[in-house]
């Protein structure tokens, strides 16, 4: 199942992370405004934008 998640502040960094790591069958993308925060999530989870 393809997943989008918009924002990775301070409530949508880990609520990314939480469906990622219970779900392993998402396929999960993230977009933030600021390029940082979305290379920080994808490093940390495996995950696209």
């Amino acid at each position: 199942m393809n997943v989008s998640f918009i924002g990775l502040g301070v409530m949508g960094f880990p609520m990314a992370g939480h469906l990622i790591s219970k779900n392993s069958n998402l396929d999960i993308k993230v977009y933030n405004r600021s390029i940082e925060k979305s290379e920080k999530w994808i490093s940390k989870f495996n995950g696209a934008f």
